[in-house]
C-alpha cells in the first residue's frame, strides 16, 4: 500500500501557490505600495492624534463613556479608571495607542467589508453556499499563516498587520450578519411587501434594525479578534502592545511579558463590555 502512494505524483500546491503569489506582487505592486504607503500615513497621523491626548483626559473620557454606556453604571466606569492608568503606570501609553490604533483600523475595514457580504448570503443561497466554505477556512487556518501574504504584499510594519488581522477577523461580521437577517420574522417580511417596499426599503427599515442585535453580536467577535492578532501582528512588526509582549518572550522577561499580557487584558475588557453595552443600550 505505502508504494502504491509512494508511485503517486506530488501534486504541485506549492510551486502552484509560489507562481500565484509572484504574479500577484508582480503585476499589482503599484496598488500594493500605495495602501502601504497610504495606510501607513493615515494610521501614524491617528495615532500621533491619540498620543497628543493627555492620558487623564483620555481616561476621563473612556470612563465617561462606559458610564452612558452601561446607563448610568459606575463598575465598568471605574474599572476603565484603574485599568487605563495601571497602563499609563507602567510606562505603556504609548504602545496603547498603537494598538488602538490597529485594532480600529482592523475592526472598521473588517465590517466594512463583512456587512454587505452578510447582506448578500443573506439574500442568496447560492453565495451562501460558496462563501460558507471560504469563511470555515478562514476561520480554522491558523493566524500566523496570514502573516505570509501579509508580508508578501505590504512588507513589514503595521499595515500587513492590519490586512492579516482583517482576514482573521472578518467572519463573525459576515456569518452573524447573514444570521440576524435571516432570523427576521417572514410575517414582517410578508408584511413590508405588501405596503410596496422596494428591497432597498424593506432592507434598511425592517430587516437591518431587526437585526442588529446579531450583527452587533458579530461585531462585537469581530473586534476581539482584531484585538487577538495584536501579538501575532507584531512579529511582522507592528507596533503596540504585542510588541511588548513578543520582545518580553524572546528575551524570557517574565515580568514584562505580565505586564504587556496584562495591559492588553485590562484593554480586551474595555473594548469587550462597551461594544455589549451598546448593543444593550440599542436592542
Amino acid at each position: 500500500m505505502s508504494k502504491m502512494l509512494d508511485s503517486i505524483p506530488t501534486l504541485p500546491v506549492a510551486d502552484t501557490v509560489e507562481n500565484v503569489m509572484d504574479w500577484l506582487t508582480g503585476s499589482f505592486s503599484p496598488l500594493f505600495d500605495f495602501v502601504q504607503n497610504g495606510g501607513k500615513t493615515a494610521m501614524e497621523f491617528i495615532t500621533g492624534m491619540l498620543v497628543a491626548i493627555p492620558p487623564v483626559v483620555f481616561i476621563l473620557m473612556i470612563a465617561l463613556i462606559a458610564f452612558f454606556a452601561t446607563k448610568r453604571k459606575f463598575g465598568l466606569a471605574i474599572f476603565s479608571i484603574v485599568g487605563l492608568f495601571y497602563i499609563y503606570n507602567q510606562g505603556l501609553w504609548d504602545e496603547l495607542m498603537n494598538t488602538i490604533t490597529l485594532v480600529i483600523f482592523a475592526s472598521i475595514i473588517a465590517i466594512i467589508i463583512g456587512i454587505p457580504i452578510g447582506i448578500l448570503m443573506s439574500k442568496s443561497s447560492v453565495a451562501e453556499a460558496i462563501i460558507k466554505p471560504i469563511l470555515d477556512f478562514m476561520q480554522t487556518m491558523p493566524g500566523f499563516v496570514y502573516l505570509i501574504p501579509a508580508v508578501a504584499f505590504f512588507g513589514i510594519g503595521v499595515v500587513p498587520g492590519v490586512f492579516a488581522s482583517v482576514i482573521f477577523a472578518l467572519p463573525p461580521t459576515v456569518r452573524f450578519t447573514n444570521l440576524g437577517i435571516r432570523q427576521v420574522p417572514k410575517e414582517l417580511v410578508e408584511a413590508a411587501d405588501s405596503y410596496g417596499s422596494t428591497g432597498w426599503q424593506k432592507l434598511l427599515k425592517v430587516e437591518l434594525p431587526l437585526a442588529r442585535s446579531t450583527i452587533m453580536a458579530g461585531i462585537n467577535q469581530t473586534v476581539l479578534l482584531s484585538l487577538s492578532m495584536v501579538v501575532i501582528a507584531s512579529m511582522i512588526g507592528a507596533p503596540g502592545l504585542g510588541r511588548e509582549v513578543l520582545s518580553a518572550l524572546q528575551r524570557a522577561q517574565v515580568g514584562n511579558g505580565f505586564v504587556a499580557g496584562l495591559s492588553l487584558v485590562v484593554f480586551a475588557i474595555i473594548i469587550d463590555r462597551l461594544t455589549q453595552s451598546l448593543n444593550k443600550k440599542k436592542s
